[in-house]
């Protein structure tokens, strides 16, 4: 296979694990804009591909039919990349209406961010506009999934627990496949847990390459950038 899933439970830094990626592919003096990180990283959930091989817009399939498509979406992916393909999703690993979510035979690897639940649930409240205790209810429900619009097909995303898990359950199977970092390790030493990610899609030796990436996908720049070119 060809595609690298970067995943994560939402609000746990996939954000900032595809700045960096992107950046170090990119492997430029200056950061990557916002806009430009998009040009390097692709995502699972892309209405164009689902709406292709339904023969109708992704807007009228239900959750089921966006699960029975997965496979053969992954299949698209992987055959019309020119090389790896970094593909962003915060779907849960498992199955869904009888059907896979990932499609294991076009996968090269994936790297998860797992982060601690009690800064997912604040993160949640700031960003999608809920309580705490509307979001500590999410976190726990097997049910949860995103809605699916013009935007965006359904991530099928379970509870936080459920989530992890799964991913967890992958890294154990095949470690040499599947990367978990945890959010608190990137925050306290960033190059050292990033370069994991690195070594992963084969760029883990340089590191000075490794640091100038991490150093572009900062808080602080990626901030001063959205406030110059947007998120």
């Amino acid at each position: 296979g060809n595609i690298v899933w970067l995943a994560s439970y939402p609000k746990s830094g996939n954000t900032w694990l595809r700045a960096f990626l992107a950046n170090l592919v990119a492997n430029r003096a200056d950061p990557l804009r916002p806009d430009e990180i998009r040009n390097y990283t692709d995502s699972e959930t892309r209405t164009d591909r689902f709406s292709e091989l339904a023969g109708r817009p992704s807007t009228e399939l239900s959750i089921g039919e966006i699960a029975a498509l997965r496979p053969d979406v992954h299949a698209l992916i992987a055959q019309r990349a020119q090389g790896t393909r970094l593909v962003m999703t915060h779907n849960f690993c498992g199955t869904f209406d009888g059907h896979p979510v990932f499609n294991w035979e076009v996968t090269a690897g994936a790297i998860y961010v797992l982060r601690n639940p009690l800064d997912v649930v604040v993160s949640m409240t700031h960003h999608f506009g809920l309580t705490l205790d509307e979001a500590i209810d999410r976190l726990g429900d097997d049910r949860v999934a995103s809605v699916n619009d013009e935007v965006a097909v359904s991530h099928v995303i379970s509870s936080w627990s459920s989530h992890v898990e799964g991913w967890a359950d992958a890294a154990e199977r095949v470690p040499e496949q599947v990367v978990v970092l945890r959010y608190e390790d990137l925050l306290e030493k960033p190059a050292r847990h990033f370069a994991k990610a690195a070594k992963l899609v084969g760029l883990g030796q340089d590191k000075a390459r490794i640091e100038r990436a991490v150093k572009h996908a900062s808080f602080q720049t990626l901030s001063s950038l959205e406030q110059k070119h947007g998120f």
